[in-house]
């Protein structure tokens, strides 16, 4: 047995790129090694929000949620930061999961260039692949650092 997976517990894990309008998704594979985008959640109503993560979460067996932390380039935690720490602790209480919030500065601006670099049109389409995206590189950074 490799002694390194045994500090990593199968089941996916979730990541979540909080924003007013949408909520960028992604998931892990079963083994912790590759993040894959999925369609954004309508991140309008917390309440909706907190139900359809869990619903997720149950659905594909999710172990563990990070949520991207979006704070100011001078690390500071200004509103949309306290709002993404608001929905880490709902999303603690309403699935009994681990949920940790990671730095996510520059995961859109990331997102935006893979896109751009993969010759994506601007538009409704591509608004809603960034969220996927921006979700997926928090996810994939977290998943490489843990040595997946």
């Amino acid at each position: 047995m490799d002694p390194h997976t045994l500090d990593k517990p199968s089941g996916r894990v979730l990541a979540l790129d909080p924003g007013r309008v949408r909520v960028g998704v992604a998931l892990s594979d079963e083994d912790g090694v590759l993040a894959s985008p999925r369609p954004a959640l309508d991140g309008s109503d917390q309440k909706r929000l907190v139900a359809s993560v869990a619903r997720l979460c149950r659905e594909e067996e999710v172990r563990q949620i990070l949520v991207g932390l979006p704070l100011d380039l001078s690390g500071e935690a200004g509103p949309p930061a306290r709002r993404a720490e608001a929905l880490a602790s709902q999303l603690r209480e309403a699935t009994s999961l681990p949920v940790q919030l990671i730095d996510e500065r520059l995961s859109t601006v990331a997102a935006h260039r893979r896109l751009d670099d993969a010759g994506r049109k601007r538009g409704k389409a591509r608004s809603q692949a960034v969220d996927g995206a921006a979700a997926a590189l928090l996810l994939q950074a977290w998943l490489d650092s843990r040595g997946g």
